[in-house]
């Protein structure tokens, strides 16, 4: 039998104990409030994380402890993420870590996977050699084509035999970290397909084109010629006119195409004299492939180029052209705006 002293003594024991484990469990319950709300310790702008795949709860929150991101007990982020329903559902990639951004505002962006987009341009009237530059700038994309040759990049992109020329639609393309240039080029590469394939199937009648690959040709004479949206479906009027009468394209575009790497900024008589097949002063008829990139406008202007008499055009020096019906009227503005000599 215990004795009523002893009995006396434990209640204030017991009291102080539960009161003890009341304050533990009160201190812990603000620390955990507090972490869930207060931002983390970004250390610079711009700041992310990259969850491989396969990677545990545990090493992602000791990837952040590791670099000051928080200090916070393993325990707390177990509980938070318990508590979201997120446990175990963590999507791998990158993650950017803004200023201000909570523990709960970073799992909840794990936990939906909106990892960081990255975005890639190419450009409307660039050429493949422009293109695979910038592909081998782009940030955070991964290098796969810098070493192949442009018949292999074709054959990886699944169109083996394919001049690359051309066949890469003009637009922004997103992408996240651990995509490949070959990845941009593959959607790149479809893209255009779709956009000829349905600017072709709508094409106006009576074109003196035989296939979608000669609008293709067309498109990106017309892109090279202009970048004014008003003169495009009439330059492309002017070259349809000029192969239906057979006559050359002579355009100037399609020449230093060919000229390559010989081309230093300027274009001189000798040059349009010089014959190869993307000389259209010299051989009549479409250049063999494509010599830039058109978007969608330049396939639109080709497919439904503007009708009218113009065969003739001449640039104003000032990005827009004068055109003609006749020699003599074109002779009269290639004097005026060219030579400078305007009656």
């Amino acid at each position: 039998m215990k004795h009523p002293r002893g009995r006396a003594l434990l209640r204030p024991l017991l009291v102080l104990v539960m009161l003890a484990l009341v304050a533990a469990a009160g201190f812990l319950g603000f620390g955990y409030m507090r972490f869930t709300h207060a931002p983390l310790a970004i250390p610079s702008a711009g700041d992310t994380i990259d969850v491989g795949r396969g990677t545990s709860f545990r090493d992602i929150v000791a990837d952040l402890r590791a670099r000051g991101v928080t200090r916070a007990s393993p325990w707390y982020w177990r509980v938070l993420a318990t508590r979201m329903g997120v446990a175990g559902r963590l999507h791998a990639g990158e993650y950017a870590l803004p200023p201000g951004i909570t523990p709960r505002g970073l799992l909840d962006n794990m936990a939906a996977g909106r990892v960081i987009q990255r975005y890639m341009t190419i450009v409307d009237g660039w050429t493949f050699v422009d293109v695979r530059r910038a592909l081998a700038r782009a940030d955070k994309l991964s290098q796969v084509a810098a070493g192949l040759s442009d018949d292999e990049v074709m054959k990886q992109i699944g169109a083996p035999g394919q001049f690359p020329e051309g066949r890469f639609l003009p637009e922004t393309y997103a992408y996240v970290k651990g995509d490949s240039d070959l990845d941009i080029l593959k959607r790149a590469h479809a893209a255009m397909a779709k956009a000829l394939g349905q600017a072709w199937a709508g094409r106006a009648t009576d074109l003196p084109l035989a296939s979608a690959d000669d609008a293709l040709v067309l498109a990106s004479i017309v892109e090279k010629e202009t970048g004014r949206a008003d003169e495009r479906p009439r330059i492309a009027g002017v070259f349809v006119r000029r192969l239906q009468q057979h006559m050359l394209l002579q355009t100037d575009p399609t020449v230093i195409y060919g000229m390559g790497a010989a081309y230093a900024g300027n274009i001189h008589k000798a040059d349009l004299s010089q014959d190869s097949p993307y000389n259209t002063y010299t051989r009549a008829g479409l250049p063999p492939t494509p010599i830039a990139m058109p978007g969608k406008a330049a396939l639109e202007a080709a497919t439904h180029p503007a009708p009218g008499n113009e065969l003739y055009f001449v640039s104003r020096g000032d990005g827009s052209h004068v055109f003609s019906a006749s020699l003599a009227e074109h002779n009269r503005a290639v004097a005026c705006y060219q030579l400078h000599r305007c009656q």
